[in-house]
């Protein structure tokens, strides 16, 4: 039996092979291919897995809890001086009550804020693109600029991009950096600032409901302990979330991290105090 077929195989195989990169791919599969990654990263956020947690979320969470620990404890230190832990108790529920609220209101008008932005830069650039279609091309060319792709390549993508109907998408993703915000943003930067807020001030003010009337400076004592072991924890976890939770090298990034949360908001907190402190002092004298 002979195998005839096997070299003429071999040959188009070695020739296809001893061509020119540039040669095997057309200006077609260099759209295809582009259009294909263009379209995969302006899916809707809502059809892709979610394997972390939001950003967005994290960070709003750090806001509110780094917030709750540290202000309403410098509060009721201020409030320790005058020797009755149920004046600290209702001076701290009342500030931690109206700080929530202040707090989720800043950070849903902050989401609106943004909300409001982007829908005026998609204006703007939509009406740019519909009247001045040749900057199109130069925009997308300025965005590919910086990956030091070849002339040729540039070209051909910002010719297919300016022709496709995700070219409006595409400049506010990679352009101007504003992805579309989610529809319920502000309702849950408002929730989560809030009730993080609310749940991190309450947490120094637990050992004043433990101790009698005039044991202040015992629950002072144990509130600022609980308030830097709030702080480790909540610097740790955060630390983890993001980075992973496996790995010792993990662990040692969740143990820096919570020792940094742990000494900016104790520097925070005693500030306050002290200068709480100092008022009552010139007060008094």
């Amino acid at each position: 039996m002979s195998f005839t077929w096997a070299k003429p195989l071999w040959t188009s195989s070695q020739d296809l092979s001893e061509k020119p990169y540039s040669q095997l791919r057309t200006s077609t599969d260099v759209e295809s291919l582009a259009s294909a990654q263009v379209d995969a990263s302006l899916e809707p956020e809502a059809h892709r897995k979610k394997t972390v947690i939001d950003a967005r979320v994290i960070s709003d969470a750090i806001i509110g809890l780094s917030d709750g620990l540290t202000v309403p404890f410098a509060l009721t230190a201020g409030l320790s001086a005058l020797g009755d832990s149920r004046v600290v108790i209702l001076g701290g529920v009342a500030e931690l009550i109206a700080g929530a609220i202040s707090m989720g209101l800043g950070g849903y008008l902050g989401a609106k804020s943004e909300e409001e932005s982007y829908r005026a830069t998609y204006s703007s650039t939509r009406e740019q693109i519909a009247e001045t279609p040749c900057t199109a091309a130069s925009s997308i060319s300025s965005v590919l600029n910086p990956f030091e792709l070849p002339d040729t390549l540039v070209n051909e993508l910002s010719l297919h991009l300016s022709k496709s109907p995700h070219l409006l998408d595409f400049l506010m993703r990679f352009e101007h950096m504003q992805p579309e915000p989610a529809s319920s943003r502000a309702i849950t930067c408002a929730i989560t600032i809030g009730l993080s807020y609310l749940i991190g001030g309450l947490v120094p003010l637990i050992p004043y409901f433990f101790v009698p009337r005039e044991d202040v400076l015992v629950a002072l004592c144990w509130s600022f302990g609980v308030m830097l072991s709030c702080l480790f924890l909540f610097g740790y976890c955060k630390t983890c979330f993001v980075a992973g939770w496996k790995g010792d090298g993990r662990v040692w990034q969740g143990v820096v991290g919570g020792v940094q949360m742990m000494f900016v908001g104790g520097v925070a907190a005693g500030c306050a105090m002290g200068i709480i402190r100092l008022f009552h002092n010139l007060a008094s004298d």
